[in-house]
């Protein structure tokens, strides 16, 4: 069973592992970190190991507990993902480049989350002034239809924020690494000019 297959797999069992799978030039490394976590747990590889949590609740409070032995590290490579991009927009920024296609990215965003809305404001005012116009079941597909893409519009900009400003989580963990990162960033460039 290939790597992030089986991490998705396992997420039902630890939810935490989710974001160390997707989003990240490492979710691969972060993958086979939790199956060898899990055939720790179990002695069993890909569904096998599957298996034996679907089958045996103690098993998957054992899986539970390596994995949040494991979490500082697993935190580190995830951020070291964001510090590696964090670095390159700061480089970017000292060489005078802005980030256009991020830029672009978050506007894009922000449309999309406004026409979400508008979509549903209108809906639910035809749905007010002309009942017999939309059916129960079709409005209510629509809504949430036009809800969810809203919600993923939002989810891009929250992650954008977290990007530039950092979670609540970790938060101190990601300013530390994008200092440094800051530092090393402006020395090189300090030293690449002189």
């Amino acid at each position: 069973m290939e790597p992030i297959t089986m991490a998705m797999g396992l997420a039902q069992f630890a939810p935490q592992i989710i974001k160390w799978i997707t989003g990240s030039d490492r979710a691969s490394d972060a993958a086979r970190h939790v199956a060898q976590i899990a055939q720790q747990v179990t002695g069993k590889q890909g569904a096998d190991a599957l298996e034996v949590f679907k089958a045996d609740p103690q098993k998957v409070l054992e899986f539970r507990q390596a994995v949040l032995a494991q979490e500082v590290d697993l935190d580190k490579a995830y951020l070291t993902d964001r510090a590696d991009a964090r670095r390159r927009d700061l480089a970017l920024e000292q060489a005078g480049i802005h980030n256009t296609r991020a830029n672009l990215m978050v506007a894009m965003d922000v449309v999309g989350l406004i026409a979400c809305l508008v979509g549903m404001i209108a809906l639910g005012w035809v749905r007010a002034k002309h009942p017999e116009a939309i059916s129960e079941g079709v409005f209510g597909a629509l809504l949430a239809q036009l809800s969810t893409f809203a919600s993923y519009f939002g989810l891009c900009l929250r992650d954008a924020h977290q990007f530039e400003f950092g979670s609540s989580r970790g938060s101190k963990q990601k300013d530390l690494l994008a200092a440094s990162g800051w530092a090393s960033g402006v020395s090189g460039i300090n030293k690449q000019g002189s």
